[in-house]
C-alpha cells in the first residue's frame, strides 16, 4: 500500500513531544489519549526544480490504494496522494508542470484562479492514457495567493474529483514577508468529502446528478477529524473548498476568522467573521488568534442550498417517492478538525493593511451581459440561458482590454456557485447591495433568486475559456457556457 497524508498512523515529531512535555509522556492516561488523537497532517509540498526563477514539477494522476480513516481506498490521485501535494511557487516565476495521465481514461489540468492564458490552461484539452501534456505559464505580479488544481474534461469532471483528483497550489509574493504574516503558523487546509462504497468511489446515481455528491467522510487533508497541535498562538489558515458539491459553512469555537485573502488574493486589510460560507471553489486565507489554551473544534454548520431529498412526494415516474426542495445535507454542526492552542498563547497583532484593490471604473463598462440560471431537476439537467453547454458553440464574444459587466440570476431552486476561469472579477452587488469590501473572486455563489453583478476585465490574455456552475455534477450536466476574448 502507497503512504498518503490521508493516513491514521501515529507520528510524534519533536514540536508535538514539546506539546505535551517529556514528563508527562511516561503518563498511561495522556500517552493513551494521545494515540487515540488522528493527528493533523502537515500538507506535502510538490517535489520542484528551480533555476532562478524557472520552476520545474511533474504531476502524474493515477489509481492508487490509500489509508483512509483506517480503511484502504482505491481512489484516484495525483503522485499517489489524496490531495496532491502543494505546488508552492513564486510572483515573477516561469513555471513548467508537466502532467502525464496514467488513469484508464481521459484527463487533464485546470489550475483554478490563476490569471493565465486560456490557451494554456485549456478547458477542452484531453490528455490520453500514458500521455503528457507541459502546462507552461508565468505568475505576474500581484497574483500571490491561495489557488488549486483539479480535472476538467467535461462529462468526466465529477467522478473523477468525487475519485480524489484535488490539489493546492500556492503564489508567494512580497507581502508574505510583513512580520504579521510571516510570524504565524501557516497550514494549508484542503477539505474534500468523500464517498465510498466497498473502499472504491461511490457511483454516481441520480439523486447525486441532480443535487451534486456530498460523501459522509469530511477530510481535511486528507485526514478525518484530525487534531492541530499549534505550535504559535496565530494561525494563517488557507481554506479550500475541494469537494464536488459540500458547502462549508465555517466556525472554530470561541474564535472568529479575520479574513485576509479571498480566490484572487488579497483585500485591503482584515475583515472579522464569526462564520465562513466557502461554496464548492471558494478559497480563502484568514487569521486565527489563539487567546486562551484549550481545544477548539474548528465546525462546519448546516446550511440550506435547497437540495432535493427523498420522501413525501409520489407521481413523479421513476423518481416517484422524492421530496422536494430541503435545507443542508446535516441538521447538526460537524466537526472537521480540532484545534489545541499553544501553553500561555500570545497572539500576534492583526495587519491594520493588506494590500490595495483597484477600483473599477464601471463608466468604462463596454457591454452588459446576463447569464440566468434554470434547470430540469428531475430529468438532472442544467442549463445557462436556458442552453446546455456545446462546446462547439461561443455563447458570448469579448474584446481584450474592455470592462464587461455580467448579470447572473439563479431562477433556479438551489444554490450555484458561478467560475469564470483565466479572468479575476469583482463582485458589483447582490439583489441591489454592495458588497461590504472589493475583493478579486474567480467563484461567486448564487441562493435561490440571487441577482449578482459582477465587473469582468478582460485583460492581458485572447482565447476560448469557459465559464459554469462549481457544483461540477451540474457542469458535468450542462450548466457551462464559452467566452471567446479576441483582439
Amino acid at each position: 500500500m502507497k503512504n498518503s497524508s490521508a493516513t491514521k498512523t501515529i507520528t510524534i515529531n519533536r514540536r508535538e513531544l514539546l506539546a505535551l512535555g517529556g514528563a508527562a509522556l511516561g503518563s498511561p492516561v495522556l500517552s493513551r489519549a494521545f494515540t487515540q488523537t488522528n493527528p493533523f497532517p502537515q500538507a506535502p509540498s510538490l517535489e520542484v526544480t528551480r533555476q532562478g526563477n524557472v520552476v520545474e514539477a511533474t504531476l502524474t494522476s493515477a489509481p492508487a490504494n490509500l489509508n483512509i480513516n483506517g480503511k484502504n481506498a482505491q481512489l484516484m490521485t495525483y503522485n499517489s496522494s489524496l490531495p496532491g501535494s502543494v505546488l508552492r511557487v513564486h510572483e515573477g516565476d516561469t513555471v513548467r508542470l508537466t502532467y502525464t495521465n496514467n488513469l484508464k481514461e481521459v484527463s487533464n489540468l485546470h489550475l483554478h484562479g490563476l490569471h493565465i492564458s486560456p490557451k494554456v490552461d485549456q478547458p477542452m484539452l484531453e490528455v490520453k492514457n500514458a500521455e503528457s501534456h507541459v502546462y507552461g505559464f508565468e505568475l505576474p505580479k500581484g497574483s500571490s495567493g491561495t489557488y488549486w488544481y483539479h480535472p476538467h474534461v467535461h462529462g468526466n469532471v465529477a467522478t473523477q474529483m468525487a475519485a480524489g483528483l484535488v490539489g493546492a497550489m500556492i503564489v508567494s509574493g512580497p507581502l508574505d514577508a510583513m512580520p504579521e504574516l510571516r510570524d504565524a503558523e501557516e497550514q494549508v487546509l484542503v477539505l474534500k468529502d468523500l464517498a465510498l462504497v466497498d473502499g472504491k468511489p461511490k457511483e454516481h446515481d441520480m439523486m447525486d446528478w441532480m443535487n451534486g455528491q456530498e460523501g459522509s467522510l469530511m477530510l481535511v487533508n486528507g485526514a478525518f477529524k484530525p487534531t492541530l497541535r499549534a505550535a504559535k498562538a496565530t494561525l494563517r489558515l488557507r481554506i479550500i473548498n475541494a469537494s464536488n458539491a459540500r458547502y462549508y459553512n465555517l466556525k472554530l469555537e470561541s474564535h472568529p476568522f479575520y479574513l485576509i485573502a479571498t480566490d484572487g488574493g488579497f483585500i485591503e486589510k482584515p475583515v472579522a467573521l464569526e462564520s465562513l460560507l466557502l461554496a464548492p471553489g471558494e478559497r480563502a486565507e484568514v487569521l486565527v488568534q489563539l487567546t486562551s489554551e484549550g481545544r477548539f473544534k474548528l465546525q462546519n454548520l448546516p446550511y440550506n442550498r435547497g437540495i432535493m431529498k427523498m420522501g413525501g412526494m409520489s407521481g413523479m415516474g421513476n423518481m416517484s417517492g422524492m421530496g422536494g426542495m430541503t435545507g443542508s445535507s446535516e441538521t447538526q454542526p460537524t466537526t472537521l478538525m480540532t484545534v489545541i492552542a499553544p501553553s500561555n498563547p500570545k497572539p500576534l497583532a492583526l495587519p491594520s493593511s493588506l494590500l490595495p484593490v483597484e477600483k473599477l471604473d464601471l463608466s468604462r463598462t463596454v457591454v452588459t451581459r446576463r447569464i440566468e440560471f434554470s434547470e430540469q431537476m428531475m430529468q438532472a439537467k442544467f442549463y445557462l440561458n436556458q442552453k446546455s453547454f456545446d462546446p462547439n458553440r461561443v455563447d458570448f464574444q469579448g474584446k481584450l482590454g474592455t470592462l464587461e459587466i455580467w448579470e447572473l440570476h439563479n431562477k433556479s431552486d438551489m444554490d450555484h456557485p458561478f467560475h469564470l476561469h483565466s479572468y479575476p472579477f469583482q463582485v458589483i452587488d447582490r439583489n441591489g447591495k454592495p458588497e461590504p469590501y472589493r475583493a478579486w473572486k474567480d467563484v461567486v455563489n448564487l441562493k435561490k433568486n440571487d441577482l449578482v453583478r459582477i465587473a469582468v476585465p478582460l485583460r492581458d490574455f485572447t482565447g476560448m475559456t469557459v465559464y459554469h456552475c462549481h457544483v461540477v455534477e451540474h457542469e458535468d450536466r450542462g450548466m457551462m457556457g464559452t467566452l471567446q476574448v479576441n483582439d
